[in-house]
């Protein structure tokens, strides 16, 4: 398939810029894969779609706050750099990405907070706009942290063009997350509250936890017209054995699996073996999953609605297949449904 496949036009309005009162009233298009239906519900309505036994696979990935402002040393130049991924705890090892990328090279420092707590060198240029950054800081690792924690800022995406306030913090992250590593908040799940997962819980709905800490790679666009030839940035992804047992045996006894966004998707079918079984799985993931594909594990799938030419329409696209997904696009957009992070949720069944 082509990247300009996977273009449309967006409404500016149509983009949530902040987040629904209450997690759970968001807007839920219910789609049917077979039957090629459309219903209109809320997402708590989700109670009357699953029953004991099913799964949800949910990722409990946490964001922190990985935006951060900088100057450099002499000129005083105003640098953003926003951290991807720490190579190395000990000497403090980052990379990230900065920007303007012009204004940095190797051998820069760069000063954070008004008192100047948080020096860093800039090491290597990883690409054009990527760096490797050290970190000079004396203190213990969890002091480094919680410096860290003090001067970012929560990374929302620059499409919401706004400030960060400070129900960011709890609003771009789901109520279930507990491991830190995101850049970005896998969204799907942020739509469940703390009732409704009670209620599901009631019902006998089982919940498997692994762990996708998503990456940049989520918003850098595709510039490939080819996708076969796009290269996807890699992501860390723990599955635990208990995770992987809960989710075959709901298989095994005919429940149904459900990944909760685009990210539990792409971890079931990075961990799943040629038997359709999961194994746990402790490595990086690269899978970039476009039409025509073959899932082998979820039986539903509930997503928000995506950015033109993002990788996570395209999954959606694989999953739904192509042309229903341009026509259920469509009903959002006449139904003014809300597009991307705090936008409103879509359950494929």
């Amino acid at each position: 398939m082509k990247l300009s496949q996977f273009k449309f036009d967006l409404p500016d309005e149509l983009i949530a810029n902040h987040p629904k009162e209450n997690r759970d009233e968001s807007k839920m298009m219910v789609v049917d894969r077979k039957k090629k239906t459309i219903e209109h519900r809320v997402f708590k309505d989700i109670l009357e779609y699953f029953s004991d036994g099913d799964v949800f696979v949910i990722n409990n990935t946490k964001v922190f706050p990985a935006r951060l402002y900088g100057e450099k040393e002499k000129t005083g130049a105003k640098i953003e750099v926003f951290l991807l991924r720490e190579l190395d705890k000990e000497s403090r090892l980052w990379d990230v990405l900065v920007d303007p990328a012009r204004k940095i090279r190797i051998g820069n420092k760069l000063y954070f907070g008004e008192d100047e707590s948080l020096v860093a060198e800039v090491i290597d240029n990883t690409t054009s706009r990527g760096r490797t950054l050290r970190f000079l800081f004396d203190g213990s690792y969890e002091e480094f942290k919680k410096t860290i924690k003090a001067l970012g800022e929560t990374p929302l995406p620059k499409i919401h063009n706004r400030p960060t306030v400070p129900e960011d913090e709890k609003r771009y992250q789901t109520i279930y997350a507990k491991y830190e590593g995101a850049v970005a908040a896998p969204t799907a799940g942020m739509h469940f509250s703390k009732i409704l997962m009670k209620q599901l819980e009631i019902l006998g709905v089982k919940f498997a936890e692994i762990t996708l800490h998503p990456g940049l790679g989520n918003f850098r666009p595709i510039e490939v017209e080819d996708l076969t030839k796009h290269k996807v940035d890699s992501e860390e992804l723990y599955i635990t054995a208990k995770a992987a047992n809960i989710i075959n045996a709901a298989k095994k006894n005919k429940h149904r699996v459900c990944a909760v966004g685009t990210t539990s998707m792409k971890a079931l079918e990075t961990a799943v073996s040629i038997t359709g079984e999961i194994k746990p799985y402790s490595n990086w993931t690269n899978k970039f999953i476009f039409p025509p594909y073959e899932f082998k594990t979820a039986d539903a799938l509930i997503t928000n609605f995506h950015l033109p030419m993002s990788p996570m329409m395209m999954m959606t696209a694989a999953y739904l297949d192509y042309d229903f997904m341009r026509e259920v696009y469509d009903v959002a957009i006449k139904k003014k449904y809300k597009f991307f992070t705090y936008g409103d949720a879509m359950l494929i069944i």
